[in-house]
């Protein structure tokens, strides 16, 4: 059965747009961004084909050019479609986190890293800047590749902070296992940075570890 055929208020387009778009399930959002199902597939049976052939809607959303394009039904339209509403979404979270009460929340802090690095598949190293009043000035990826073998070098995030004025500095990094507990080695790492711009007068509000699923934060555990 075609999903005109259903009953309006099961269609995924007509739900979302009565009931609002938490209301629907993976496979109903994944099937209004999809818009048409394939011969034997309603959109709707297409987006739980593919929720259940990547495993989890992050994998989907991870997954590269390549994988996304050799399953039946998606191509380069699809996959170019996808990478432009993540990226429109990162620019959202950008957006909100320059308001000024933004960073009052450690809620949204995480949503917005989560938002940048749950999907990268090799570790990336970051920093958010902030001015005196703990306003968003810039968010950079510093580092990539793992803490424990890529040279983490403090020296160029104080070069960052001075650059950009910064007051203050918020640090992040994922986990591409998916784990967000923080290592020996995230230990380390903050307490270079920490100590190196003590000296500049500038003070690390938080690291926070960007899992697949959950985000850790040091000030949260008392860690900073």
């Amino acid at each position: 059965m075609k999903i005109s055929d259903w009953p309006e208020h099961e269609r995924p387009r007509e739900k979302l747009l009565m009931q609002g778009a938490s209301t629907l399930s993976n496979a109903e959002l994944l099937a209004i961004f999809l818009r048409t199902g394939i011969p034997g597939y309603s959109a709707v049976q297409l987006a739980m084909h593919l929720l259940n052939q990547f495993g989890s809607l992050n994998a989907l959303m991870s997954a590269d050019a390549t994988s996304f394009c050799s399953i039946k039904g998606l191509g380069k339209a699809k996959y170019a479609q996808l990478q432009a509403v993540m990226e429109l979404s990162r620019r959202y979270m950008e957006e909100q986190l320059r308001r000024p009460t933004q960073f009052k929340s450690v809620a949204d802090t995480k949503r917005y890293l989560s938002s940048q690095l749950r999907h990268e598949n090799r570790e990336i190293f970051a920093a958010l800047l902030l001015d005196s009043q703990h306003q968003f000035i810039r968010y950079e990826a510093i580092f990539k590749g793992t803490i424990n073998s890529a040279a983490v070098y403090p020296r160029e995030l104080v070069k960052l902070v001075l650059d950009n004025h910064a007051a203050a500095v918020i640090l992040a990094h994922n986990h591409p296992s998916g784990v967000a507990e923080p290592s020996a080695a995230d230990f380390d790492i903050t307490e270079r940075i920490k100590d190196a711009l003590q000296l500049i007068d500038v003070k690390v509000l938080d690291h926070i570890v960007v899992g697949k699923s959950e985000c850790t934060s040091f000030a949260q555990r008392g860690l900073i």
